[in-house]
């Protein structure tokens, strides 16, 4: 044993920077990923903070009173209460039905349903959002 001292003094430092090593890029690797999911949450709160400004704009109202003039009332079932609007559209030309989903979805609002059903050639349209 005594012939070996130095050896495994040797061996026992280099076992225990093996596992300092370890040790270090396994905090560095975490330390990373922590930063990562900062960075993350940090974007993500950035962008509610951006359309909360959105929806709590006045202008979106007014936005909303000009999407009803987008298609002729007789073809419009229109309720809009307490920054909610629930719209049915009943008898759309493809045409008309792009006109409409294209206005909808540059209107800063957060669309609860959308349901589109097709009858013949014609579309019928119901769409539920709130700002």
């Amino acid at each position: 044993m005594k012939q070996y001292q130095n050896e495994l003094i040797i061996l026992a430092s280099f076992i225990f920077m093996l596992l300092s090593y370890t040790y270090k890029s396994n905090q560095v690797s975490t330390q990373l990923v922590e930063a990562n999911n900062i960075k993350h949450s940090m974007i993500e709160l950035q962008e509610v903070i951006a359309l909360k400004k959105l929806w709590s704009d006045k202008k979106t109202s007014l936005k909303i009173k000009k999407f009803k003039n987008t298609i002729s009332t007789q073809k419009t079932k229109w309720s809009n209460k307490r920054k909610k609007l629930t719209a049915v559209y009943n008898g759309l030309t493809p045409n008309e039905l792009n006109r409409v989903t294209t206005k909808i979805l540059n209107i800063p609002v957060q669309i609860t349903k959308l349901q589109i059903d097709k009858t013949n050639k014609l579309y019928k349209m119901e769409i539920k959002c709130k700002w």
